[in-house]
């Protein structure tokens, strides 16, 4: 059983914050561009059997920003690198938006390190369906993690789902304006996914995989989960009605029960 207290694991001459909750299987949370450890807070205090290991992605929260951008086999290398120096042989991994693209990364480089695979709210980088125009513009700024009014203002047509209530915002709001990302490190993720895609090694991914997606997401459309579960041997898709991008934070307890079936099944 861990205390759930923020601890700094040194990776590849990085310093990244970490922390660790709960007991049972360990469980890889990765967080999409800009987030936080504190963005999991929801999703982990829901999940019941799992230890959860976050953490500050390389630019975000409190990790050390790299002196290069890191292209997305590197910021798989870094979770490996995290797996090792925590003393884990084998995870199970869920990454979300972009943290989907590095699970997807990490399950094709690394196969012995992963053993079940969860992708929400993701898709396969270049090949995929482009979301909503003015959602992926309002994507190119991390101004939503500075200012609160602005975060308001563009929640409900960023995100879609439970973002349009004003509850939700302002959870996430909090969360987001706690420990913003440094400019240089929103910009050097967005780097890393350009020019990515999965299309080449989506079928030689073996992991069990539970791709979920919702449909009311403007930024990846459903239909890039669809691809993900066909394409993966092993997969199947889950879809959450009237779910938007934040699905997994602003049902939380919903999201968790799906995801403890399929880590739960032999």
């Amino acid at each position: 059983m861990r205390s759930g207290a923020s601890q700094f694991v040194t990776v590849d001459g990085l310093r990244l914050r970490v922390r660790i909750k709960g007991s049972g299987p360990p469980l890889l949370l990765v967080m999409g561009l800009g987030g936080s450890i504190e963005l999991w807070d929801p999703f982990v205090d829901a999940i019941e059997g799992r230890e959860t290991i976050v953490y500050d992605a390389p630019g975000t929260g409190e990790s050390d920003l790299p002196r290069w951008p890191l292209r997305m086999s590197g910021l798989a290398a870094v979770a490996e690198r995290l797996i090792d120096q925590l003393g884990y042989k084998r995870v199970d991994v869920l990454g979300v938006s972009l943290g989907g693209a590095v699970a997807q990364q990490l399950a094709f480089q690394a196969p012995e390190r992963v053993g079940r695979l969860i992708l929400v709210a993701t898709a396969c980088g270049l090949g995929a369906v482009p979301g909503n125009p003015l959602a992926l513009a309002m994507l190119l700024t991390p101004y939503r993690y500075y200012s609160r009014r602005y975060m308001n203002l563009v929640a409900p047509f960023l995100y879609g789902g439970g973002a349009r209530r004003s509850s939700v915002i302002d959870q996430q709001a909090v969360a987001r304006l706690h420990r913003p990302p440094s400019l240089r490190g929103y910009y050097m993720q967005m780097m890393a996914i350009v020019g990515w895609s999965s299309l080449r090694f989506l079928g030689k991914i073996r992991q069990p995989t539970l791709v979920m997606a919702g449909d009311d997401d403007p930024i990846v459309r459903l239909t890039n989960g669809r691809m993900l579960a066909r394409r993966i041997p092993d997969a199947r898709l889950h879809v959450v009605k009237g779910g938007g991008h934040l699905f997994l934070l602003d049902r939380a307890h919903e999201s968790a029960e799906a995801i403890q079936r399929f880590l739960g099944e032999t």
